[in-house]
């Protein structure tokens, strides 16, 4: 009972130095609510672009590796001048893959083409990039379709003149027109369109993202362009696992028949990389956790200076206050209890700085999501984080001044 009553006495007294010294006490706590402001508003940024990327790296697959020319990423520095010189994935990689590793369910090989220009009537759409691929893309790759569909086997087989638009593509020759059936222009060539991939999401990293592309069949595009010469950066095999099959028995099947594939000797280094999912999510950790260390900084200034300017309330209150610590500790107040009246004080003093922080992000989050390309949200886990930074803060800036307060002689007090 004597504890409560000393809760809410402290939770009085604390408001009462709000209410008695506004402008002290807003300068004050502006500190910590900054100081929230900045780890909390930080941190649920982070998280919300952190969610966003990794959301959109999943889109890849776990249990798919890219076998292509250069790394994603390396566990030492990467020799750029060695990696340069490798050959390009090519399809006759494509076919080792499709032929021997048991382990895979599913490969497509594609490569990308140079800024094309397509024609439809008076309508052109330039610098729109290729995308070839062999017919088992969609067997690995999700995709929606807006209108119409994908090639059928025979179409790819017989390498037919048929065309497959992104939306923003299919958007810009077409405008409101249904593209399906109608015929364009590419290279001096006749193609019939005949599907429009659904336009992709609010993702910041566009993963399988065809907006700004044409998907032609690789034996079609092999009638009229060179495609030995089409490789490079742009050409990939996408190999999806089977079921029951970990990534790791893949990478190293892989590894296997396609160095036997190039006929390169037990000594030789591989000059080919295998790229996962995992390896980017080793590259994210790193880069998120460099931007939730400087947001911390940023804060922790803050919160440093609030800290200082909470810590001095409470001298002054202490100062204010001799006299009535004095009367107390001669009815028999223990030292405990004024410890805790002058913790409790300060804890509820940036407590309420810590509410406003929290407050601020929650009205500026909204404001926020128009001109920030994803969806900003605050976690439960970054209130909390807040509210504890918040209590902290309190303990630590009002420790000194409720030990100064606990140790006053009652006697001198009562007289000062």
């Amino acid at each position: 009972m004597v504890l409560f009553k000393i809760i809410k006495e402290s939770f009085n007294q604390a408001f009462g130095q709000i209410i008695g010294n506004k402008l002290r006490s807003a300068l004050s706590l502006l500190g910590i609510t900054i100081g929230v402001v900045c780890i909390v508003g930080v941190q649920a940024m982070v998280d919300s672009l952190e969610t966003n990327v990794r959301s959109s790296l999943q889109k890849l697959g776990d249990d798919v590796i890219y076998v292509m020319k250069f790394p994603w990423q390396s566990d030492g520095p990467i020799k750029w001048w060695e990696i340069v010189k490798r050959p390009n994935v090519d399809y006759d990689d494509f076919e080792v893959v499709k032929e021997d590793v048991q382990s895979a369910a599913y490969a497509y090989f594609s490569m990308e083409l140079p800024g094309k220009t397509l024609k439809y009537k008076s309508s052109a759409a330039k610098r729109v990039y290729g995308f070839v691929s062999t017919y088992e893309l969609p067997q690995v790759v999700d995709m929606d379709f807006e209108e119409g569909r994908y090639f059928t086997e025979a179409e790819y087989n017989l390498g037919s003149d048929k065309i497959i638009l992104g939306h923003n593509t299919a958007e810009a020759l077409f405008d409101v027109l249904n593209p399906v059936g109608k015929k364009i222009t590419l290279n001096g060539k006749k193609f019939e369109v005949i599907g429009v991939v659904a336009e992709s999401g609010d993702d910041i990293v566009k993963v399988a993202n065809f907006d700004n592309t044409f998907i032609l069949g690789y034996e079609s595009a092999r009638k009229f362009l060179n495609v030995k010469n089409l490789g490079g950066f742009g050409s990939t095999i996408a190999v999806k696992a089977k079921d029951g099959i970990v990534i790791d028995q893949l990478e190293d099947e892989l590894t296997g028949m396609l160095r036997r594939g190039r006929r390169l000797r037990p000594l030789e280094e591989t000059d080919f990389a295998l790229n996962k999912v995992t390896l980017l999510d080793a590259l994210m950790d790193e880069v998120f956790g460099i931007f939730s260390t400087v947001g911390a900084f940023i804060g922790l200034l803050s919160i440093v200076v609030g800290a200082v300017s909470v810590a001095n309330i409470m001298f002054v209150s202490v100062k204010e206050r001799t006299s009535i610590i004095g009367v107390k500790k001669a009815l028999g107040a223990k030292k405990g209890f004024i410890l805790l009246e002058f913790l409790i004080e300060a804890i509820t003093l940036c407590s309420i700085g810590g509410g406003l922080g929290l407050l601020i992000i929650s009205g500026l989050f909204p404001l926020l999501e128009g001109l920030i390309p994803f969806a900003l949200k605050i976690s439960l886990g970054n209130v909390l984080v807040g509210l504890a930074i918040s209590i902290l803060t309190g303990i630590i800036s009002g420790f000194i001044p409720a030990i100064m307060a606990a140790r006053l002689d009652p006697v001198i007090a009562i007289r000062q």
